[in-house]
């Protein structure tokens, strides 16, 4: 790679995360815990884009109730001066990352689109995908990264490969998206082989997601450039113009430009991802004991096995159980069985309501 390429990191972090409750809240979403460790997702992702031979600073795009977490989680891990742009409302994925490619230096900058919520335990591997897809992005392909999947998930999006590009190393053209799929068609696909998760993990250059946006969702491109022609700078962040934003309408970026465009690439993957969507999910990547139990916090166990435990707030005591989750947080406790844990924001919106 030349060593004037630089890619610009975008890190999403406006997620709620409510599958993890009870603790990932609105006020602290999951991207913010030490779910894994002294270092929060969202602080983990900044590591992962810290050499200036490589990267540039990072351009964030968080919600505006976020600013000081956001501020406190970077300067904890002495992050390099970057631009923070908070948006006034949810507006789902596209429109964020409309925010920060027209905030690039440049309109040719390639950026590299990172969810603050995502686990990757083998950041070379990743990294040495990014490189070999430089490229392709160069050439304007809008590139995503398919993580080889290792069981017939139903919990993510999949896609499917199509031909080799010309003159790339591994990446290929992106045949088509499917939606999360239902047991027996996950299973299908991973027989046939061909099909990828979709992280939601990105690179490009800025203007071209700008012209695919123009092409596929002119009003929300609209939108989003006023939004940031009215923006005002306060203490160093950028806040786009509240109702040019919200007029913007609400759309992911696989939904509003990845599934129409033609010119789609996607480089697998293998780097130990987890987007840690759950409870669940947070078992599977997990360290376990010798009885195959996860435990972060204060727990004791006898005679139990395969269950995951989060509790830095009680004691916690278990004998003669398996297959739970049991997660304490203040004076909140939540008891489910393993597998079930996609349903955990039905109860936390069940107490929302009563409240």
């Amino acid at each position: 790679m030349p060593q004037t390429t630089l890619i610009t990191p975008v890190i999403l972090s406006g997620g709620s995360g409510t599958r993890l409750w009870p603790l990932s809240t609105q006020e602290k979403p999951k991207q913010f815990l030490n779910l894994l460790g002294p270092l929060s997702m969202f602080q983990l992702t900044f590591q992962r884009c810290a050499d200036n031979a490589v990267y540039r600073n990072p351009i964030i795009v968080g919600a505006s109730g976020h600013a000081d977490i956001i501020q406190e989680q970077m300067q904890e891990i002495g992050a390099p001066p970057s631009t923070i742009i908070l948006e006034p409302c949810a507006r789902n994925t596209a429109p964020a990352i409309a925010l920060a490619a027209l905030a690039a230096e440049n309109p040719t900058d390639l950026l590299l689109v990172m969810p603050s919520d995502h686990i990757i335990k083998n950041v070379p591997a990743f990294q040495k995908a990014v490189q070999d897809s430089i490229s392709v992005a160069q050439a304007r392909w809008l590139l995503t990264f398919g993580i080889e999947p290792t069981g017939p998930a139903t919990g993510y999006g999949y896609i499917q490969q199509g031909d080799k590009i010309v003159g790339s190393t591994r990446s290929l053209a992106a045949k088509k998206f499917v939606e999360k799929p239902n047991q027996e068609k996950a299973e299908k696909m991973l027989v046939d082989g061909g099909y990828f998760w979709n992280a939601g993990i990105f690179l490009f250059r800025a203007d071209a997601y700008l012209a695919a946006m123009e092409e596929q969702s002119p009003e929300m491109l609209k939108a989003c450039r006023a939004a940031m022609s009215g923006e005002r700078t306060e203490n160093g962040i950028c806040y786009p113009d509240a109702d040019a934003f919200s007029s913007a309408p609400s759309d992911s970026i696989d939904y509003a430009i990845m599934e129409k465009t033609a010119k789609i690439a996607v480089t697998p993957v293998n780097p130990g991802w987890s987007d840690v969507g759950s409870w669940d999910s947070l078992f599977d990547i997990s360290d376990k004991d010798p009885d195959s139990n996860v435990i972060f916090g204060r727990a004791e166990t006898i005679g139990s096995n395969n269950n995951l435990i989060h509790s830095h707030d009680l004691d916690v005591a278990v004998l003669g159980v398996e297959n739970l989750i049991i997660v304490t947080h203040g004076n909140k406790v939540v008891i489910l069985p393993r597998g079930q844990s996609q349903d955990v924001k039905k109860i936390a919106q069940k107490l929302e309501d009563k409240s």
